[in-house]
Formats: structure tokens, C-alpha cells, sequence
């Protein structure tokens, strides 16, 4: 399946759930392979592909943490600026979110789009080219969509697109809420898969997001349903399973990381 752009002239392909990109590479128990390939050990990176309508919206019950309702938008940045959120500690070590610089990171970032793992879910593999027409689409759109190495211990090891869930063709298939956010990811590097360090990051990632954007209540994720070490990886970072829904290409778990939990019916 493809990862979808998050800009508005995006690739109609799968986000970033997995290993690397959308959806985590294939093989991580419990990490997030990039939506467009599953990371051995990883979980699978949001891989958003524009949703079919009408999908199950079986409703679990809430993991995320209590916190303060959202607050009114008053900006005209879309996204809040990832790019200048601080650092954050987690139990794999000091992670930090650095916007995409194509002249300095296009090689980097090819090199994990051509891994195999990645490459099956993110379907961008091939020449440098193609990685940049990605990359361009979000940095010269709108702000809807921000491309971001994720850096751990000093060392860019993962690719995430920081997305507006509530413009992006995901909210043609399934309910979003306004200022919605949603995450594509992908870890580079076979070595640096597994041992939970999928889980790890994507709760530092939600919580940055529900810290720094007071007017987004929910962040979410739509890794591919047969994706079981992805969707673990989801849970173990305080999404819960809100429905099935029906993409081009896939049938994704809508994962939901909420701010306020709800009260279990």
C-alpha cells in the first residue's frame, strides 16, 4: 500500500504508520513499522491512504493519560510548529523532532525508503527523485502536513509527518474532530527496531502534540489492520482501537490517543 501526502497535492499512499513512514516496518512486536513498510520490531508508522467510506467504528475503552480539555484556535499555523518542540525524555533516551531539510537529509531518507521492510508499506522506494517529490509536496504546501527527522541520543533514526487529520482525505473516511492530529512514521534502521522502542516514541510524540497544540483534543493513526506488532505498538503508547476503516489499498486500525479519556460506557 502507498503513503498518502499529507499535503494537499499528496500521493494518495498510506501515511506513516509504520517502520518507517506511514506505517511501521514489518516484523516489530511491538514498534511501528512506517505505514508503508513494517519494521522488524518496530511498529508500523500511519501510513494514511485516503479512506473508503463507511468503516466499523467499534469503540474501546480509553488508555490515554487525564488532561485539560482542549483549547480554542487562535493561530494561523496549522500545526503549532513541530519543529521548535523541545526534546523529550523517554526510556529509550533524548528524543527530539527536527523539521526535514531536503538538501541535507533527501539521502538519508531515500536510504530508508528503499529498505524492504519500509518500501512494502511506504511504496516510495526508487531513486532519490521520488523521495524528494514527497518531501516537496508537504514542505511547499500549507503547513497541513511537516516532514520530520525524529532524533534519538543526537542520531536521526526515524522519518514522521506531522499531520492535520481533520484536512487530510482521512476525514472523507472516517469522523475527525477540528485540529484532529494524526502521525506517519517510519524507523530507519533494522538495528534500531524492536525492544519497545516503537511504543516508546510514539508516546513521547502524542504527548508532545497534546502538549504543545492546546487545540487538538485527539491524535490518531490508521496502521494496517493486519498489522498486529503495529497496532500493539499503538496500544502500548496509549491509543486505544476506535474502528476498521476502509482505505485504498488497505483496511486500517484507527488508532485514537485522546486527551481527555472517556468514560467507558
Amino acid at each position: 500500500m502507498r503513503q498518502p501526502p499529507r499535503q494537499p497535492p499528496r500521493p494518495a499512499s498510506g501515511g506513516g504508520d509504520g517502520t518507517v513512514g506511514p506505517e511501521l516496518a514489518a516484523g516489530l512486536p511491538t514498534e511501528p513499522s512506517g505505514e508503508r513498510a513494517r519494521l522488524p520490531g518496530g511498529h508500523a508508522p500511519t501510513a494514511h491512504r485516503p479512506p473508503h467510506p463507511g468503516a466499523r467504528r467499534p469503540e474501546g475503552a480509553v488508555t490515554g493519560p487525564p488532561a485539560r480539555p482542549a483549547a480554542p484556535f487562535t493561530g494561523t499555523d496549522l500545526l503549532d510548529s513541530p519543529g521548535g518542540w523541545p526534546a523529550r525524555g523517554t526510556p529509550v533516551g533524548e528524543f527530539q523532532l527536527v523539521p526535514v531539510h531536503p538538501a541535507r537529509d533527501l539521502s538519508l531518507i531515500t536510504t530508508w525508503m528503499n529498505d524492504p521492510a519500509v518500501a512494502a508499506f511506504w511504496e516510495l522506494s526508487g531513486p532519490p527523485e521520488r523521495t524528494a517529490a514527497h518531501l516537496t509536496a508537504q514542505l511547499d504546501g500549507d503547513g497541513r502536513s511537516v516532514p520530520c527527522l525524529g532524533v534519538l541520543d543526537g542520531t536521526p533514526m526515524s522519518y514522521w509527518e506531522i499531520y492535520r487529520a481533520d484536512l487530510d482525505p482521512l476525514a472523507r473516511h472516517c469522523r475527525v474532530q477540528p485540529h484532529d492530529t494524526g502521525l506517519h512514521l517510519l524507523i530507519g534502521a533494522a538495528a534500531d527496531r524492536g525492544r519497545g522502542r516503537g511504543s516508546a516514541l510514539l508516546r513521547a510524540v502524542a504527548d508532545l502534540v497534546l502538549d504543545h497544540r492546546p487545540h487538538c483534543a485527539r491524535v490518531l493513526a490508521e496502521p494496517d489492520l493486519l498489522n498486529t506488532p503495529s497496532v500493539a505498538a499503538f496500544l502500548g503508547a496509549g491509543f486505544r482501537l476506535s474502528a476498521e476503516v476502509e482505505l485504498p489499498g488497505k483496511r486500517a486500525a484507527l488508532m485514537v490517543r485522546e486527551r481527555m479519556p472517556r468514560a467507558a460506557d
